[in-house]
């Protein structure tokens, strides 16, 4: 990557803040001065300005723990999206993996590799998602056969098969494969309940970390990336 376009993305100032940064010899790769803006760095190089060394990956890969209230979208005129958290991220093309409901909590897949965003998305590849659905009312065991069975929801589409994963009282872990308009809640209303509560608790092989609070993120360990580049290239 271009040096000016790597210390621009690090927010280290405009292009042209940093074109001139470099050309007064602040920033030397591999402790060697470099004085060319135009300067293609390696993968393996080491890039230091005013001695700090520079810190760069090409692609980003963040967990989120949305909260309500916000869209999950890049932009919007009128509410807080997912990548107003990423304060300092702005030149990174960062974007949602798919999206959650406004009023729907829980883990967001937030990065800038469309490649592997295409893959999870993709309806051939059925990356399951596991919710938590709190209903308004007692679950009755007698439905799990119907929703494992897929649902025919209020506009006659009929759903790929759900798997309960757990239920306690009126609290139900529900995995889907894919991601209709307020599908779970719809699906969930088939059987005259209503969904007061809903959190996504994993995406794929991704557990939502249970120390994040609402609105936090951190980045993917490298574990957790080895098993979501699995996950697609396993399917």
């Amino acid at each position: 990557m271009r040096l000016d376009k790597m210390l621009a993305h690090l927010n280290y100032g405009s292009r042209s803040e940093v074109k001139k940064l470099i050309r007064k010899g602040f920033v030397m790769v591999n402790g060697e001065i470099i004085l060319d803006d135009d300067y293609n760095t390696k993968e393996d190089d080491e890039v230091t300005i005013f001695g700090d060394v520079v810190s760069y990956e090409e692609k980003l890969y963040f967990m989120l723990n949305k909260p309500k209230n916000v869209v999950s979208a890049t932009f919007d005129y009128y509410d807080k999206t997912v990548i107003d958290f990423f304060q300092g991220y702005e030149k990174r093309n960062l974007f949602p993996v798919g999206r959650l409901d406004i009023d729907t909590t829980g883990l967001l897949l937030i990065t800038n590799d469309g490649e592997l965003a295409h893959m999870l998305l993709s309806p051939k590849r059925h990356v399951y998602k596991t919710y938590k659905a709190t209903l308004d009312k007692k679950f009755d065991p007698k439905d799990i056969i119907a929703l494992e069975n897929g649902v025919t929801l209020d506009d006659g589409y009929v759903t790929l098969p759900a798997r309960i994963e757990s239920f306690e009282e009126n609290i139900v872990y529900i995995s889907i494969r894919e991601g209709k308009y307020h599908q779970v809640k719809r699906m969930f209303q088939a059987f005259d309940y209503e969904v007061v509560e809903l959190n996504r608790e994993s995406f794929g092989p991704l557990k939502l970390d249970s120390n994040l609070k609402l609105g936090e993120y951190r980045p993917l360990t490298k574990e957790e990336l080895d098993l979501l580049m699995k996950s697609y290239e396993n399917n």
